[in-house]
């Protein structure tokens, strides 16, 4: 794991790519490295930053260049031992172990149609110096980002936003248009950029840059051609062996040549992925987190410690325990940081403490349990659509009587939180809808007219933009099967988006690489071959996962209650963060500006505290976005760690 950048016929290249390298230092604190060389009229800057996992050793430092070739490259390939030898059997010779120099020379005799045979997280840039072209590429689901800004014939990019923005100052404008869109999901979609100008290279596609400064875009890998073959699968009536692609999944995300540990909340995704594991490396360390008392009986938290410890014990696991009673007025504007983008999903600061505390007992690289709920249909959201279906077939005046019932009831007291009733008004916000609305507000934090309400009247465009999209995302398929439609969405919007993103931020801000075995393209085109009704199975979702992981874990395990990766931010947001909210509400950038209105965030704060409604979400998403439009605006270009 690795932060890259460069620059491509950009003026005062070098200079900038040292700029932007500097920048990515958290990314890569083993090793530095730089790469010049002409380009038609102009020149070519690589650089690089390396955390070292594969081959720590010189032979494995970057930017890599061999016989007219040069790669910059952040991630790893966990099939590079099978192309390593198909390679050494037609001749090419290896000066050391790293999977960088198996994916250059992969390129070199196999140019794009090395992409789909890549198994692994990856994102690169790699320049011919007999041609003059510079090509960069995302891997295939968007694990690792990267960032690119194109002004005329020249092109910089880099795999953090933080980095163009810094070299860029307040050239780089905000795109009112995304805040939009961070708004309504809580983060911003792969799709889009906070900052005007600059974008993310999509995932399962490339960008070749010509000296005579022609640009070329290409896919090689296309989620939604993977769903359409596992329906045609599952319709022959193929049955993947679910336990042994995830096992085998996991043995390849295991490959390292420094420690791996393993997160460990105690759920199933997590306890599956850390049982293996423990099979492969007896003895591994896994970290697992807990929150003051106080403020888990006030969010009516469930007790996850408790499943991680019996986990821990009964597959010989090292775990240590970290209790989150954090100063989250200090994490927060760290945290917005180092997130790049607005995103208000408190687990990013799990992600980081986690990863913090693994990194200061020597540990490099973590496996998460990131995916399953995606790819397996997990999230309440997806049982919870399936249900409102059927909800929908009651007569209206009763489904009017039961809405006005609950709309009645607290949803928490001053003394604890009421998580069923919570549950039940969310769903009663979404349960009449059809069905592309009523998915997209499971899991939104506003309705239309709720967001229009909050906004500048002038971003109304913006809002009936973010909504089309969303609904030509989730249309964009031709399957017949409702769960899989959910499933097809997530994987191309929130995985991306907003689980994969806070993931590598939060991980690489404590310079340490998290693997996602679930994430995996074999794992994928198993998981879009198993229809909807195995996925969900009565009120269980992710039902076929968990019958492959009862070969292994124990059922109270398996069948116990989905926990939460998240943050108690009802009690954070009472005590904690009450004055920060009040002044952000009254007086914030966001307010002055003329973006939020005043008047809306005041009736949000006051119907949270008097525990009618649960707006803790939305107001911790408003101090991110306002910490993030305070760094974005200050004419610097970039937020500060410690602002």
């Amino acid at each position: 794991m690795c932060g890259i950048a460069g620059t491509y016929r950009w003026p005062d290249g070098k200079a900038v790519t040292d700029r932007l390298t500097d920048v990515l230092a958290h990314r890569g604190p083993d090793g530095a490295g730089r790469y010049s060389h002409p380009a038609g009229d102009g020149e070519v800057h690589l650089g690089h930053r390396r955390l070292a996992i594969i081959d720590p050793s010189g032979t494995g430092a970057q930017p890599m260049a061999s016989d007219g070739l040069v790669l910059t490259y952040n991630g790893e390939l966990y099939n590079a031992p099978e192309l390593r030898a198909e390679l050494a059997a037609a001749g090419v010779r290896f000066r050391g172990t790293s999977d960088t120099e198996v994916l250059l020379q992969a390129w070199r005799r196999w140019g794009t149609d090395c992409l789909p045979r890549l198994r692994g997280m990856f994102a690169f840039g790699v320049f011919d110096e007999r041609t003059g072209e510079l090509v960069l590429v995302r891997d295939q689901l968007g694990v690792k980002p990267l960032f690119l800004l194109r002004r005329g014939d020249g092109l910089m990019f880099a795999s953090e936003l933080k980095a163009l923005a810094a070299v860029a100052g307040g050239s780089l404008e905000v795109d009112h248009a995304a805040l939009v869109a961070s708004l309504l999901y809580y983060w911003v979609p792969d799709s889009r950029c906070a900052l005007r100008g600059a974008e993310k290279l999509p995932p399962g596609s490339w960008l070749r840059c010509r000296p005579d400064g022609r640009v070329e875009r290409g896919r090689f890998w296309n989620l939604r051609d993977v769903a359409a073959e596992g329906r045609e699968r599952a319709r022959a009536g193929e049955r993947p062996d679910l336990h042994a692609i995830v096992e085998e999944s996991t043995r390849r995300h295991l490959l390292s040549d420094v420690p791996v540990a393993t997160f460990l909340s105690g759920g199933l995704d997590s306890s599956y992925l850390t049982a293996l594991a423990a099979r492969e490396r007896p003895g591994i360390s896994a970290y697992t987190i807990g929150f003051r008392a106080e403020d888990a009986r006030f969010e009516a938290m469930p007790d996850d410690l408790r499943y991680a410890r019996r986990v821990a014990e009964r597959f010989g696991v090292d775990l240590r325990e970290i209790e989150i009673a954090p100063d989250v007025l200090d994490l927060l504007p760290r945290m917005t940081y180092h997130l790049d983008e607005p995103i208000g999903d408190p687990a990013a600061i799990n992600t980081f403490l986690i990863c913090s505390a693994a990194r200061e007992a020597g540990v490099k690289v973590m496996l998460s349990g990131m995916g399953a709920d995606e790819l397996f249909a997990g999230y309440r959201k997806h049982l919870a659509n399936l249900i409102a279906l059927r909800y929908q077939r009651v007569p209206r005046p009763l489904r009017r009587g039961v809405s006005a019932a609950v709309d009645r009831l607290p949803v928490a007291t001053s003394r604890r939180g009421y998580r069923s009733v919570r549950f039940a008004k969310r769903f009663l916000s979404f349960a009449d809808l059809p069905e592309e609305t009523a998915f997209r507000r499971s899991y939104t934090m506003y309705d239309r007219g709720e967001l229009l309400a909050l906004i500048d009247p002038d971003l109304a465009p913006a809002v009936e933009d973010v909504l089309t999209e969303h609904a030509d995302t989730y249309r964009d398929n031709d399957l017949d099967d409702f769960v899989n439609r959910m499933c097809l969405g997530d994987a191309r919007m929130f995985l991306p988006g907003l689980n994969l993103a806070y993931t590598d931020r939060s991980s690489m801000a404590a310079s340490t690489e998290v693997r996602v075995p679930y994430v995996d393209v074999e794992v994928v085109r198993a998981a879009f071959a198993v229809p909807g009704d195995r996925k969900i199975v009565g009120r269980q979702g992710k039902a076929v996962l968990k019958e492959a992981a009862t070969s292994v874990l124990p059922r109270e395990i398996v069948y116990r209650p989905k926990g939460l990766f998240s943050a108690p931010l009802r009690a954070w947001m009472s005590r904690d963060l009450a004055p920060l909210v009040r002044e952000v509400v009254n007086d914030g950038e966001l307010v002055r500006s003329g973006i939020l209105r005043r008047d809306a965030l005041r009736r949000l704060v006051a119907e949270d505290a008097a525990g009618q409604r649960d707006f803790s979400k939305h107001l911790w998403h408003v101090l991110t976005l306002e910490y993030w439009y305070r760094g974005a605006t200050s004419g610097s270009g970039q937020n500060s760690p410690t602002a």
